[in-house]
């Protein structure tokens, strides 16, 4: 909890040595990005959805889409379609048990789609799972904040770009990619006019192709669009005989002119900016006072009065809530192998060979305390239950703390399919509100086309220790608090590793808690946030209020 005065407390001392904005300083991080969008883009909409911005969270700094089985039921809502896109919640999100249960109610979801490139945990309880492809699969293009600099980059799929060059003429990446694979580029467009198919619903026309009205755009009319409108790149494509889409599909990457630093003292437009002297505007910060803030008054007026200045917050794993005798413990459960990515390298055979299991790191003076030694199996109680992992004894841990790592512990209900090399076939018991996840089946080896699939020499795929996590979402900034406090136990008769025990009752008097400390909206003004708060799809002015 807190975790948002650290970058406060940070930017303030860039503040003070000056070096905001400067040459080896610190830039903002929309500074060294770029998003190109087409030549037509819809309106603003028009109407809050509490199911992603909540009131009890109004300076939020992201949609709090991990509370979504806490909202639809206190709110008694329904989503009625409900993408998954790229998102694998039962297991990545905390509390994933009460995910499930929202997926198994029509009231809660009506159709569940799961639009994931790989396997995963959630696409189990999905009404239609639909394969997106890879990068190598689908058009799109990224940003990232590398250095000072603005660039984007263009991702293609190769087979379709094979056969084009190969003399045919495919027109969509469905019977180019291999299997079933629909990039969602073109899934999205096709879905756009299925919804509008005379575009009466004033949805199809942005999606809709130039040169054939009324029907929908290709890949090469949509980028083409998209390319255009990037500053500097139609030149550059003129320069070498080509349009910006061929200079993309030829160069795949750009370079975008960079606005420069210290862009904050460049003059305004108008008497909007900063008077930084009589008549004398700057474009400033996007604050109210156009400075960087570090009082902040907004904090103070939406209830936060110990939010004002960048200030130490005692967390919810501090040692003084820890009683360390009765095996209280700090667990760090969001350190990264540099081996895997998140949930996504479960089909990197190599990369599962070295990094398979995530065993709990005990500092060896915990491990005295608690007779254990590297190996053995280890109860880990959380809030609302516990999961067995190993233990790994080393001096790399603090006492007082231990981790356990992300990434592993992937599990599946069915046999046949889902990376077999990387999960183990579950059991699943439920009493009531109570779940016991069992694991029957380790990794095994297993025949396929590629003759490595039968060396799969492990069994143990480590433990879903997010699962038993509560939701804990910061009252100020609604963001999750990874930390945890636990109590270590020996494992105890019947105990079996990778064992995962969760109650969803549990999870819901957690998140009441957390809910209970926080400052609901409406603030100033009758405000459900602040108008100068970024947050993704913003609406229109009139439903910020109530």
């Amino acid at each position: 909890m807190g975790g948002w005065q650290v970058a406060r407390a940070l930017m303030l001392l860039h503040s003070l040595t000056g070096s905001v904005g400067t040459k080896g300083g610190l830039n903002p991080n929309s500074w060294d990005k770029f998003v190109p969008k087409p030549s037509m883009a819809p309106p603003p909409h028009s109407r809050w959805n509490e199911r992603l911005w909540p009131k009890e969270w109004p300076l939020a700094h992201y949609e709090m889409s991990f509370l979504l089985p806490h909202l639809l039921r206190e709110q008694d809502s329904k989503v009625d379609v409900y993408f998954t896109r790229v998102y694998n919640p039962v297991w990545t999100n905390p509390d994933g048990c009460s995910w499930i249960e929202m997926f198994e109610h029509a009231s809660r979801i009506g159709c569940h789609v799961a639009l994931t490139p790989t396997w995963n945990e959630t696409a189990q309880w999905a009404d239609y799972v639909l394969p997106m492809g890879l990068a190598p699969e689908r058009h799109d293009v990224m940003s990232q904040e590398t250095h000072a600099a603005t660039w984007i980059g263009f991702r293609q799929p190769v087979k379709r770009e094979y056969e084009r060059l190969e003399g045919a003429d495919p027109q969509t990446t469905l019977g180019s990619n291999p299997g079933e694979v629909w990039e969602e580029a073109e899934f999205w467009i096709a879905l756009t006019h299925a919804i509008d198919p005379d575009g009466s619903l004033g949805i199809a026309k942005y999606f809709e192709s130039p040169d054939r009205p009324g029907q929908p755009a290709t890949m090469d009319e949509y980028w083409s669009d998209v390319f255009g409108n990037v500053p500097g790149l139609p030149e550059a494509a003129e320069k070498e005989g080509q349009s910006p889409l061929e200079y993309m599909r030829r160069h795949g990457a750009f370079e975008v002119p960079y606005p420069g630093r210290e862009r904050y003292a460049t003059q305004a437009k108008d008497t909007s900016g900063l008077e930084v002297a009589p008549g004398d505007f700057r474009a400033g910060f996007p604050t109210p006072s156009k400075r960087i803030e570090i009082y902040s008054p907004v904090m103070g007026e939406w209830g936060f009065d110990d939010g004002v200045l960048p200030t130490y917050q005692r967390s919810q794993v501090h040692w003084s809530a820890m009683d360390l005798a009765a095996g209280d413990r700090a667990l760090l459960p969001t350190f990264r192998l540099p081996t895997l990515i998140h949930t996504r390298s479960a089909n990197a055979k190599w990369l599962q060979e070295i990094s398979h299991t995530n065993p709990l790191w005990v500092n060896p003076m915990d491990a005295a305390q608690f007779g254990l030694k590297t190996g053995d199996l280890v109860r880990v109680h959380t809030q609302i239950g516990y999961f067995i992992p190993r233990v790994w004894v080393t001096e790399g841990m603090h006492p007082g703390v231990v981790a356990c790592s992300h990434h592993v512990g992937r599990w599946r209900m069915f046999s046949g399919s889902g990376a077999v090399g990387a999960s183990s076939l579950v059991d699943i018991e439920r009493t009531g509100s109570k779940f016991l996840f069992r694991a029957k089946q380790g990794a095994q080896p297993f025949s396929s086309s590629d003759p490595d699939s039968e060396r799969v020499f492990w069994k143990e795929t480590g433990v879903n220790q997010n699962m038993t996590f509560p939701v804990q979402p910061d009252p100020a900034s609604g963001m999750h608090c990874w930390h945890q406090k636990v109590n270590i136990k020996r494992a105890q008769d019947g105990d079996r590793y990778g064992d995962i025990s969760v109650d969803t009752a549990l999870s819901r008097e957690i998140y009441e808690q957390w809910k209970g400390i926080t400052h609901p909206a409406p603030g100033p003004g009758g405000l459900r946030r602040p108008l100068h708060m970024n947050r993704p799809l913003r609406p229109t002015d009139d439903a910020y209020l109530f």
